[in-house]
């Protein structure tokens, strides 16, 4: 990790150098907005709620990208697998008898969403394991199928009647927010239990790629899948193993905006997490520690975004992202060698 540093550090340099020269150029003072910005996140209970909110999804649409990277896929599709995944939670939520006790209700709705979100991934990997085709092309194409689907799926019954949403979840399906248990500092933010769950399970998949023999041989087909080949090692199989357990977690992070959050699903409900996700990946660098820390970087840029709104275009922050994705990939081994692999 320590190698890696200067790069990422150069690569937020040229980030906050690009938003400098653009917040100047719209005529307000740097300096000014990033105080306000700072100001209103984590000098205030509610910004830092919505930050760690943000970074809930971030975190585990991170861990996705980043061990779908580690086996040499690069999974574009985690918007996708994540919309799927909370519609198909949200349904499922709703379908419970209103007296199911918690301790059955949740944990059976939990399993929902990462298996929506792995069976999405599924076509993506059964191309690329069978018949060698490039991955980002089919990810980001299951993206736009996800977004018609959900879209219909609403259109045509599961949306409650006048709206575009589903209807509500039961109570013993829903994640209480950190305000319900005791942290009264929080009240009004989306921050809820889902964030201790997902750093457990970014901390479960990293010990899965280094403690377990299939993970440790998936991370090794991301070096060298010819050698691997030629050890016996399942390199196909691996393959596809990777993007559906990246799915399944992508999935996964739509248990915050969900249960968490609104109770319900709507049409665009945990958008641009997926693709955030991407920059998590990249900044974390296969580090559990370090995707929890890119995770707070990234919720931080989204939610100071909307702060600074007022003064300058909220989509500058995310020209800020797009630098550092920028940055770091060109600098990023993984994200070149599966970018090699994929189109040879």
């Amino acid at each position: 990790m320590r190698r890696r540093l200067p790069s990422i550090g150069a690569a937020m340099a040229a980030g906050w150098l690009a938003l400098a020269l653009l917040v100047w150029a719209y005529g307000e003072s740097p300096r000014a907005v990033l105080a306000q910005l700072v100001a209103g996140t984590w000098a205030v209970p509610y910004g830092a709620g919505q930050v760690l909110y943000k970074a809930t999804l971030l975190s585990l649409t991170g861990a996705a990208v980043d061990l779908a990277l580690g086996a040499g896929c690069f999974n574009i599709g985690a918007e996708g697998q994540l919309a799927v995944g909370g519609l198909a939670l949200a349904v499922a939520g709703a379908a419970l008898p209103a007296g199911t006790p918690r301790w059955i209700g949740l944990p059976a709705v939990l399993l929902v969403a990462p298996a929506a979100g792995a069976i999405w991934a599924l076509a993506p990997a059964i191309l690329r394991a069978r018949f060698g085709a490039h991955e980002v092309i089919s990810t980001i194409m299951m993206n736009r199928i996800a977004d018609a689907l959900c879209g219909f799926a609403l259109a045509r019954g599961l949306a409650v009647s006048g709206t575009a949403r589903t209807a509500d979840v039961v109570p013993a399906a829903r994640v209480p927010r950190l305000d319900a248990v005791g942290l009264t500092s929080f009240h009004g933010s989306a921050v809820s239990l889902a964030m201790p769950i997902a750093l457990a399970v970014v901390a479960l998949a990293s010990f899965w790629r280094a403690r377990t023999r299939v993970g440790r041989e998936t991370m090794l087909v991301g070096m060298g899948p010819a050698a691997c080949a030629a050890e016996g090692i399942p390199v196909a199989r691996r393959l596809a193993g990777a993007l559906v357990l990246s799915g399944a977690i992508a999935g996964l992070a739509s248990v915050a905006p969900v249960l968490g959050y609104k109770g319900y699903y709507e049409a665009g409900l945990g958008a641009g997490a997926g693709f955030g996700g991407i920059a998590v990946a990249l900044l974390g660098r296969g580090s559990p520690v370090g995707l929890a820390l890119a995770a707070l970087l990234v919720g931080t840029l989204e939610q100071g975004g909307l702060v600074v709104n007022a003064r300058v275009p909220m989509e500058l922050t995310t020209i800020l992202q797009g630098v550092v994705i920028v940055a770091v990939a060109l600098t990023d081994v993984r994200v070149r060698a599966a970018a090699t692999r994929s189109g040879a």
